[in-house]
């Protein structure tokens, strides 16, 4: 079984890399006009993004380097420690709602660390992959589309956020 789901992961995206420009081909679609045109509206979205993404990023570094992060993993470390997720994950667990890249930096700190097989290797990379960048998506995307009233966005991103890190605690505990 492992062997056939490795095999369908290995040609999973070449597939669909065949496919998908064949499919729109036979349907009448320009391939390629297409593409270049989604090209430079992509182009133009990321230039729309720069302050959105630069704010984001300022207020993350400090929030790091205020010792804020130090300070909400001290408060939150007893309370967590209840679902059983260890102290040395929090970091990520903070981070991972604000940025992907500075949650991945602790993931490889852990796994570093730990190593990968060991609890806290699997738990953080289950982590880094069942939940999305809550804030980041809010300030990116939605300030790149005009959406100024966010209304409950960010409490269901914080509530979706939290939902899959207590899975992954018990996941990560019921299969390893």
């Amino acid at each position: 079984m492992f062997e056939f789901i490795a095999e369908m992961s290995r040609w999973a995206i070449p597939v669909i890399l065949l496919i998908v420009p064949l499919v729109a081909v036979l349907r009448g679609v320009k391939v390629y006009e297409t593409f270049v045109e989604g090209a430079e509206a992509g182009f133009a979205t990321a230039v729309k993004t720069i302050p959105y993404l630069v704010a984001m990023l300022v207020a993350i570094s400090i929030f790091r380097a205020s010792g804020a992060m130090e300070v909400l993993v001290a408060a939150l470390s007893p309370l967590l420690s209840l679902i059983g997720l260890p102290a040395e994950v929090l970091p990520h667990a903070i981070m991972r709602p604000l940025s992907g890249g500075a949650a991945l930096g602790i993931a490889s700190d852990i796994i570093k660390t730990y190593g990968p097989d060991s609890f806290l290797g699997r738990l953080v990379s289950t982590m880094q992959g069942s939940c999305d960048t809550t804030f980041y998506v809010l300030t990116l995307y939605f300030g790149s589309v005009g959406i100024k009233k966010y209304r409950y966005s960010v409490l269901l991103g914080l509530v979706a956020d939290l939902t899959t890190l207590v899975a992954s605690v018990c996941i990560v505990r019921t299969l390893f």
